[in-house]
């Protein structure tokens, strides 16, 4: 236990963490009820998730012919709003999820979320399965404000990453995600990176750049052990 290098470990949520794509896919047929189009299949869903829940949205209705920009924000509040009342029903957490972060606490390790998902969906969630408790902060798409174009300082941006292990107080801090966006924001952050190969992977596995790659997070420790 005293030859564990970290101090402090930042993970992803969707994908990583939490199983959520039932909830994330609810939400999005919901929207697309309203807006008169054909909702898509709840399993598929996994395919749009990565960069948030308006990315997420926008892929669905690109794929059906897309729409205006005004009504597509229309159905973009529509789906948040369901989202915030209906966003814990189904998500479940990961296989060894639990064990991991009491074994990663028991060695003084520091964690935090770090999230596309706005940060009043993702305390909220995480909250009523329990597991807020386990992390120093919950960052999310929306908490680090906008950038210069005026859209939010979100993953693949590594200033949510950055902040994560200031408030781990890390000194050796990784990063464990499933997408691309995870691995070019703690690339850029200068953080190694885990990849999470059990997830909603927008690219092969072993093609999203991580540093390694585990197939359950019962192999985390580990693989940040072999770095």
């Amino acid at each position: 236990m005293t030859d564990f290098r970290f101090d402090g470990i930042g993970f992803d949520l969707d994908g990583t963490l939490l199983d959520t794509f039932r909830d994330l896919g609810t939400a999005v047929n919901h929207a697309l009820e309203l807006g008169g189009m054909k909702p898509v299949s709840v399993e598929s869903s996994k395919d749009l998730i990565g960069g948030g829940a308006k990315i997420m949205l926008a892929r669905a209705v690109e794929a059906q012919g897309g729409l205006p920009d005004e009504e597509f924000r229309a159905l973009y509040k529509a789906m948040l709003a369901y989202y915030a009342e209906h966003n814990a029903v189904y998500t479940r957490p990961y296989p060894h999820t639990l064990e991991l972060l009491e074994e990663l606490g028991a060695r003084g390790v520091k964690l935090a979320v770090v999230t596309n998902k706005f940060e009043g969906f993702a305390t909220k969630i995480l909250t009523e399965i329990g597991l807020a408790r386990h992390f120093v902060a919950i960052i999310g798409g929306d908490s680090m404000g906008r950038g210069p174009d005026g859209s939010f300082l979100a993953k693949p941006a590594p200033e949510p990453v950055i902040e994560a292990q200031k408030r781990c107080k890390a000194r050796r801090f990784a990063f464990v995600g499933d997408s691309t966006y995870d691995v070019r924001a703690a690339k850029a952050a200068g953080v190694p990176v885990i990849g999470a190969a059990y997830g909603y992977c927008d690219r092969a596995p072993h093609e999203l750049g991580a540093d390694a790659v585990i197939d359950s997070l019962a192999e985390l420790i580990p693989a940040l052990e072999r770095l």
